[in-house]
């Protein structure tokens, strides 16, 4: 895995599936508040005039000549949950994000935030 310090530099960067397609360009990256480590990176997608940011998780992703490959098909993440491009994501909608690409959600024990955006 890459470190949060190191994926920062490529956003503006084209992101690509699993194949290859390319689905958008990279916005920011949320952190495991529990780790510290990269965990979502939030993808911009859209027309010009309804641009949104998409999450799609990190796990298993790779950096390449300009591109960051995430390792999900570009039809799951554009369904996944969005937020605005100046948005943030409220707290209570964390949830959903791991639930869309199936994978456990618990939030801090006293319960914090599971993500952080860097």
């Amino acid at each position: 895995m890459f470190e949060a310090g190191d994926i920062r530099e490529w956003r503006g960067h084209d992101v690509v599936d699993i194949d290859g397609h390319k689905i958008g360009t990279l916005e920011s990256v949320y952190v495991d508040t529990a780790t510290d480590q990269p965990s979502f990176a939030t993808v911009t997608v859209g027309l010009p005039t309804r641009r949104r940011l998409v999450f799609v998780p990190l796990t298993g992703a790779t950096v390449g000549p300009g591109y960051l490959k995430v390792a999900r098909p570009k039809s799951q993440v554009k369904r996944g949950p969005a937020i605005d491009t100046d948005g943030e994501l409220p707290a209570e909608d964390e949830a959903a994000v791991f639930a869309h690409y199936e994978l456990d959600y618990a939030p801090g024990t006293g319960g914090e935030r599971r993500l952080a955006r860097r």
